[in-house]
């Protein structure tokens, strides 16, 4: 008899206990529950209302299914074509400063690809041929004629050796920042981890990037990097809004576009200057297997012996605090080509 006591004293605890931990977990998902009523409610509301107010500093041309931003300063007699890296919410606001150097000497011209910043999206795929095509049409409906300087950030820069490759003659040189390596393939990217990008969807339509743009930029850095209240308030706003189906697209075809330009040669007449950031020459990255320093040595050899290189202080966003000195290898650049 008194067994039987003992062991019901004993379950009795444990029943409070389950039911404790239970509540415990209730709550919890209750609360992540109600921040996500209210950051839904605030991305459709107040966040939107402030997105809707930026209008674009450029102009709208129609290309293909949509239409491309194309923001330039400046008008020089050379151009110089900007195009931003894979997850930057509002290119022509981003390169600002770089722009306003550029232009005392140079047209300097900014082009937001379908999904990015002010331009539409678009239900053409995301290859290298498709933004190569997409980019020369947005220049010549914007009035700028070839040959162009290419200076492309990150990814950017495979579409641009794609384009010198297949339209030399448009192409007076490029000066790539920081730009992907087309010499190496990694494959192609996991299925499980094209589902994972759809995450930042979600997160969008919770209103948790609007939420956490503000609190992750560091506002005073960029005002001494010559940003604008203007530029880094519509950065922010942007980027609770800068993830679509286009952009999602793009960031799963990565692998493609490397293995689409990584076998068409680079042509020899065309000047090519790569600025390395420290920090991406530095830090090995897992998923290649090689040091930071062959990554880049491997690229730089796939270009060709004409190929120069600078490393400078920064992070991949080489271009941010690094104005003068890339306006000044620009120069360089330019007037070795054209002795």
């Amino acid at each position: 008899m008194m067994n039987t006591l003992f062991q019901k004293n004993q379950i009795k605890p444990k029943k409070k206990r389950g039911k404790k931990i239970m509540m415990f977990f209730g709550m919890i998902v209750a609360v992540i529950a109600a921040f996500m009523l209210i950051g839904g409610t605030l991305h459709a509301t107040y966040f939107k209302g402030k997105f809707d107010q930026i209008k674009p500093n450029g102009q709208l041309v129609d290309v293909n299914d949509g239409q491309m931003h194309v923001y330039s300063m400046g008008s020089g007699e050379k151009t110089i074509v900007l195009l931003p890296g894979m997850g930057v919410g509002l290119p022509s606001a981003d390169f600002a400063p770089l722009m306003r150097k550029l232009s005392e000497k140079y047209t300097a011209v900014s082009i937001e690809y379908f999904g990015v910043g002010f331009s539409s999206e678009t239900s053409r795929p995301r290859t290298s041929e498709n933004y190569v095509e997409e980019i020369r049409t947005a220049l010549n409906k914007a009035g700028f004629k070839a040959p162009y300087v290419l200076m492309p950030h990150s990814i950017s820069s495979v579409y641009s050796e794609y384009y010198a490759s297949k339209y030399p003659e448009e192409i007076e040189a490029i000066i790539s920042l920081d730009g992907t390596s087309t010499a190496f393939y990694g494959g192609e990217m996991p299925t499980f981890v094209k589902s994972i990008l759809k995450v930042a969807k979600f997160q969008q339509t919770t209103g948790t990037l609007s939420i956490l743009a503000p609190l992750t930029t560091n506002k005073e850095k960029l005002l001494s990097y010559g940003y604008t209240e203007k530029e880094i308030k519509d950065m922010i706003t942007i980027a609770g809004f800068s993830m679509n189906d286009t952009v999602l697209e793009q960031m799963a075809s990565t692998p493609n576009f490397i293995k689409e330009t990584m076998n068409v040669p680079f042509p020899e007449s065309v000047p090519y200057f790569k600025v390395i950031s420290k920090k991406t020459y530095e830090t090995p990255n897992k998923q290649f297997k090689m040091t930071p320093q062959e990554y880049q040595y491997q690229h730089l050899e796939r270009i060709g012996q004409h190929a120069k290189y600078e490393i400078l202080e920064g992070t991949h966003f080489i271009y941010a605090n690094n104005v003068d000195r890339i306006a000044e290898i620009t120069d360089d650049v330019l007037l070795s080509a054209n002795q």
